[in-house]
């Protein structure tokens, strides 16, 4: 089957989020055809380039979310009054405010309300050549505010001043850039109405175009969602700066660049209660719909699923799938528990406030009155600007609890306390970070997926952690967990373990034998496999096997379409849904070995080699690039 991979900010490109979770399914899946359509974020991205692509990937198209430049198109009077029935719609449902509870009528009503405007504005996209124009005019701000002044508006909605619009419809414009982007063309081209399935590696921007390909083609949609972005935007909302239609932004704008326009910067605070409200609105509204579409939802843990479920997500949709980690790097270790030292705590990780090494410093001290040999090795990078300021914070503390500790009067002193990165002689990788100590501790206060937990049971690590986010899902009773913020309950639970080596050593191994079961590339890929090959046989029959009357026609779309490889027709009862160019020619007779090729998804299949389809020339709004072939070793991304 072909599958349309939607992505934002991430794959395909070098220094892209989830980029190498990308990487890993388009080649763990090489018995399906992958398109790419990339949303990018910044210039600098793209400029970066793309990592190798494999031979699977037959094309990718990016489309910027960081900027959009006057499409040209001049909207007459009617196309006008469309827009400004459903844009007005659309920001009325935004002003209204939450229902009283999930699942009443109301809450329905205004889901579809939404819904017939988000789809109705994709309409006249398609229909006119684009709304960026629109998007930025006077009238778009007129109808929002009109919006907020309607009876029925909530207080907040009311409250909102000229700067506050502007603000709103600013980043409005920049989430709907999707709606005019030159993807969705009618089967037989590269558009999204040519693929059998949409993949969106996140949810919000990169799911928009997913949305549309359900509503013109009927294209089932599969949403994975390892962070939601919902709960992203939440924890981001205050703050910074939104910028008004033609203005330029700062480093921290919530709307972006946008180009195209007149001089002229209107900068005003986004932590605007106004502001705060009409885009959570939004961004709920659309998370809601999107969950609502979608054939199914793969969040990465429980934690990610709870917020689904909270934002409208039906449980019958959700499909849990553990990201997929490379377990071979830490065999070695895992391998040799007892090559480690039974005196040593490690911590590994990006260094910010969110990881509290303050408390785990605190929690240090007092296992020091337990154990005074015990000694702490903190292994990570400051993540930023605030992450450098932090981290310079924490070895101040350090060196005033742990003053350095002299064996005799003619020796230099020792701080039990060491910060070190990854990637010295001494410790070259992960592997060897983990393989310093006994017990790995996880002292973060936030945390979605706790990657590093993950690499440390791999090690065959037992471990301390705090119960945030998905920790108590991932550990699963082979490690101790405490509440976050409590040194003293870190420090007993360190000091216990550090006191058992029989406990240490049969937690070690439950949690890699945990982890090998759980959270390995292989799980990952056959999981997303299953998947596919459900919802592709549970979608609405296509165009292709309707009749002039638009009636379905039996057996048109024959079953080998589903199985690797390219299927044609046959006396003109069956629509190819990819028409090869090597089958325009007479018949070829196969031989005994290619008859006999075919088999079930997953087997191997001998390909018969197609010329690549020339790349159409795309306007501003979207690239066309062609992959490259010669495979690439990816790397771990950002911990």
């Amino acid at each position: 089957m072909r599958i349309g991979l939607l992505t934002e900010g991430g794959y395909p490109y070098v220094n892209g989020d989830a980029g190498l979770w990308c990487d890993r399914l388009v080649r763990g899946l090489g018995q399906h055809e992958f398109g790419v359509y990339a949303l990018s974020r910044s210039e600098r991205q793209e400029v970066a380039g793309q990592v190798a692509l494999p031979p699977q990937v037959t094309g990718v198209r990016t489309a910027p979310l960081w900027t959009a430049e006057d499409d040209g198109v001049v909207h007459g009077r009617r196309a006008r009054r469309r827009f400004t029935e459903h844009y007005g719609a659309l920001v009325s449902v935004l002003c209204e405010g939450a229902p009283a509870g999930a699942g009443t009528d109301r809450s329905g009503a205004q889901a579809d309300r939404f819904g017939n405007a988000l789809y109705g504005l994709a309409e006249l996209a398609r229909d006119e050549g684009g709304l960026v124009g629109a998007l930025r005019s006077e009238g778009a701000v007129r109808a929002l505010e009109r919006a907020c002044h309607a009876p029925g508006a909530a207080g907040t909605a009311r409250e909102a001043r000229v700067p506050d619009l502007l603000a709103v419809a600013a980043h409005l414009e920049r989430a709907l850039r999707p709606l005019s982007l030159d993807w969705y063309e009618d089967d037989g081209g590269d558009g999204l109405g040519s693929v059998d399935l949409c993949h969106a590696a996140s949810g919000g921007a990169a799911a928009l175009p997913g949305l549309l390909a359900r509503h013109f083609f009927g294209v089932p949609l599969l949403v994975t969602e390892y962070g939601v972005r919902l709960r992203t935007h939440y924890l981001g909302a205050g703050g910074g700066t939104a910028v008004a239609p033609g203005a330029t932004s700062t480093p921290r704008a919530a709307s972006g660049p946008a180009t195209g326009r007149a001089a002229g910067t209107v900068a005003v605070p986004d932590g605007a209660p106004a502001v705060r409200s009409l885009l959570a609105a939004f961004h709920g509204r659309l998370a809601a719909e999107v969950y609502r579409q979608a054939a199914c939802v793969t969040p990465g843990n429980a934690h990610a699923r709870r917020w689904q479920e909270r934002c409208g997500a039906d449980p019958a949709k959700l499909r849990t799938v553990h990201p997929g980690m490379d377990a071979s790097r830490f065999a070695e270790v895992g391998d040799s528990p007892d090559a480690a030292d039974p005196r040593t705590l490690v911590w590994v990780g990006r260094v910010e406030p969110a990881k509290d090494l303050v408390s785990l410093l605190h929690a240090f001290r007092e296992i020091r009155k337990e154990e005074p040999g015990t000694r702490l090795r903190i292994f990570g990078a400051a993540a930023g600007t605030e992450g450098e300021a932090y981290l310079g914070h924490c070895r101040m503390l350090a060196a005033q609890l742990f003053p350095d500790e002299a064996a005799g009067p003619h020796s230099e002193g020792d701080n039990p306390v060491s910060f070190e990165e990854i990637g010295g002689p001494e410790v070259p990788g992960l592997a060897e970070a983990y393989a310093a100590g006994a017990v790995v501790v996880l002292s973060s206060v936030v945390e979605g997926f706790p990657v590093g937990l993950v690499e440390a049971m791999f090690c065959g690590r037992a471990t301390v952690s705090t119960d945030v986010g998905a920790v108590v899902e991932v550990i699963g009773g082979t490690g101790l967990v405490v509440p976050p913020r409590n040194p003293r309950a870190l420090a007993e639970a360190c000091v216990a373990l550090l006191r058992d080596p029989g406990r240490r050593a049969r937690l070690g191994a439950a949690a890699r034998a945990r982890a090998l079961e759980l959270f390995t590339i292989e799980q990952n890929i056959a999981a997303f496999h299953g998947t596919y090959l459900e919802i592709v046989s549970r979608s609405p029959v296509r165009r292709g096997a309707l009749d002039a009357a638009g009636e379905p026609r039996p057996f048109a779309v024959p079953a080998e379409a589903w199985l690797p490889g390219r299927w044609t027709g046959l006396g003109g009862r069956a629509t190819p849904r990819h028409p090869s160019t090597w089958a325009a020619g007479p018949p070829v007779r196969g031989t005994a070995a290619a008859r006999g090729s075919v088999g079930a998804p997953g087997l191997s299949t001998p390909s018969t080699p197609t010329p690549a389809a020339a790349p159409a020339t795309a306007p501003a709004t979207a690239r066309v690039t062609a992959p490259a072939a010669a495979p690439v070793v990816a790397t771990e991304g950002a911990r």
